[in-house]
């Protein structure tokens, strides 16, 4: 099979019967073997009826539904275990990404031997101070903390060679970071394509705010993980004994300081009375706190054996 489409989707019901058309248009043009994965990410609306009706007209078409929202990145975790084509191209059900960009997206993977493609929306038609200018600052942060030249690494039109999606694992809202993680997983030849951005038709966007705070969070965690995730002590115990250090020469000098007054005779009060005690007291426990259990949460998030299982009510 030449490609696999994955399509992770949330009450898009209006969009799914024109973007299935406009996919098969494609794909037919170019004689492209395929199948279209929908991953219906616990719609309340008529989407999963839409879709049942699709897979009646074709063959071609294959769903997962969640039981309930769990997000876009289940949803292309479900959909990277599905798929079967040579080369995977995702996205969104809104029809704001193009599929007409596919063809050139499979030669680039399939010709080319790039891993992944990351579309790139260079002339955006979402509301500039909410969504442009917030991701311009996303993704010049992320380009820095990466080290991936990409403008739009959150592009949900990608393309990816099978080997990538069936050897990363994409989970908690980890989607925005895709090409981060291929890379991290010796995928190296990455690059991106100037794709068409077009105006959504139906619906509202079912993102907000809080995306962007999530994003540098997510970033900052797949980066020391990156880093630090097989040699934990190597951040966390050197923090920890610096402040234990720190904090025991500060008890020391204070009691060297006590010493050497009672010896000439002037009267100090008790080193228990003075702040510097506590404080150095206290870098002490933090330091041995950080040094025993600062990255254990993480650390059990991390190789949890349930964290990718998800309450699929069915699929075709």
């Amino acid at each position: 099979m030449d490609i696999s489409i994955i399509i992770p989707l949330y009450n898009e019901a209006e969009s799914l019967p024109k973007l299935y058309e406009w996919i098969k248009k494609v794909m037919n043009e170019n004689n492209f073997s395929y199948e279209i994965i929908f991953v219906n990410d616990g719609s309340t609306d008529n989407s999963w009826q839409v879709l049942n009706e699709l897979h009646r007209e074709s063959n071609n078409i294959h769903a997962i539904r969640f039981r309930k929202n769990y997000g876009k990145s289940p949803a292309l975790f479900c959909g990277f275990e599905k798929a079967q084509g040579e080369v995977v191209i995702t996205l969104d059900a809104d029809l704001q990404d193009s599929p007409n960009e596919i063809p050139a997206l499979f030669s680039m993977i399939k010709n080319d031997g790039y891993d992944l493609i990351s579309g790139w929306k260079q002339k955006r038609y979402d509301n500039a101070l909410t969504k442009n200018l917030p991701s311009k600052i996303y993704n010049s942060f992320a380009r820095k903390v990466t080290g991936l030249k990409l403008h739009d690494m959150n592009c949900g039109l990608k393309a990816y060679r099978r080997e990538v999606v069936k050897s990363i694992e994409v989970y908690g809202e980890m989607h925005r970071y895709i090409p981060y993680l291929a890379k991290n997983a010796g995928f190296t030849k990455i690059g991106e394509k100037v794709v068409e951005h077009r105006k959504r038709e139906f619906g509202t966007t079912k993102f907000g705010m809080e995306r962007f705070v999530n994003g540098y969070l997510d970033l900052f965690s797949l980066w020391f993980l990156n880093r630090f995730g097989k040699k934990p002590m190597h951040f966390f115990g050197l923090l920890g004994s610096v402040m234990f250090l720190l904090g025991l020469l500060a008890i020391i000098l204070v009691g060297l300081v006590k010493f050497i007054a009672l010896h000439k005779g002037t009267p100090m009060p008790l080193v228990t009375n003075t702040p510097y005690f506590y404080i150095a007291l206290t870098m002490m426990i933090l330091g041995t706190q950080m040094f025993l259990s600062g990255f254990v949460g993480e650390l059990v998030a991390r190789n949890s054996e349930n964290r990718n299982n998800y309450n699929i009510a069915e699929s075709f």
